[in-house]
């Protein structure tokens, strides 16, 4: 077992690849906590994993606010003496065209997918300081690369997400802790499943693989960044993409062929 012993905190834990990454780490030996406002559905995946022979508890947390993200973390060390993975992984969207943006709308988004991710990472790092190092994730996207249409605030705040991880990892790197990112393209979850056949259609045409990720492949990665079998990777941001960003605009349409 990859993480036996060890004590993981999950952001974003209840649904899609916060699920699948707290069920994985489960079963590779690893005690999780799970932070989530969806608390209900947290508790689901508690279940899941005890009845499974794991240990994990769910948390009611927002982690755009500071006092709870310190609670969450606080909370975990209570129940378990200690922190040595920190997914951070929560994270909202919300669709406008730019001309339309509501302000509300943008401060929102950044408050939680950027925001959230600095509070849990340094709440999280100041702990593992304690214990001499620590393995720290953040979920970063290819839209922190591309300038998708609609999507502005969630862009900038996934952009912002991937020099966060280059930073920390510069600066906690002397006290044992990585850092890295994961940067999913299209994976097939609940926010996924609701766009229109047409959408799907249009975004699976980008992917060179020719279909959606499953948050089981995201997960496999977060495993990995949380392991020893990365004890020398930092700093990095694993896109787990199905060739998304290494074809660029590159189509799967006959007539995206040369001539």
């Amino acid at each position: 077992m990859r993480l036996q012993g060890r004590v993981a905190a999950i952001t974003g834990g209840a649904l899609g690849i916060g699920r699948a990454t707290a069920l994985l780490f489960a079963a590779e030996g690893a005690t999780v906590a799970l932070g989530d406002v969806e608390v209900d559905a947290a508790n689901t995946v508690v279940k899941e994993i005890i009845q499974g022979g794991g240990r994990a508890i769910a948390v009611g947390v927002d982690v755009g606010d500071a006092a709870q993200v310190q609670a969450f973390v606080d909370r975990v060390v209570a129940e378990y003496e200690r922190l040595d993975v920190m997914f951070a992984n929560a994270g909202i969207a919300h669709s406008a065209p730019f001309l339309e943006h509501p302000e509300a709308q943008w401060h929102r988004v950044l408050r939680v997918n950027l925001t959230g991710v600095f509070l849990c990472c340094q709440i999280a790092a100041r702990q593992m300081i304690k214990q001499g190092g620590g393995r720290i994730i953040t979920t970063a996207s290819i839209n922190g690369f591309r300038g998708v249409e609609n999507l502005v605030g969630y862009n900038v705040a996934k952009a912002g997400v991937v020099e966060l991880t280059k930073t920390m990892a510069v600066e906690l790197a002397q006290h044992h802790i990585t850092v890295n990112a994961i940067a999913p393209a299209q994976i097939d979850t609940r926010l996924t499943r609701s766009l229109p056949e047409e959408a799907r259609r249009r975004r699976t045409e980008r992917i060179p693989i020719g279909r959606f990720g499953e948050a089981e492949e995201v997960a496999k990665a977060a495993l990995f960044l949380a392991s020893d079998d990365a004890s020398f990777v930092t700093g990095h941001t694993l896109a787990v993409d199905g060739g998304y960003l290494a074809g660029g605009l590159w189509s799967r349409r006959p007539e995206s062929a040369p001539s």
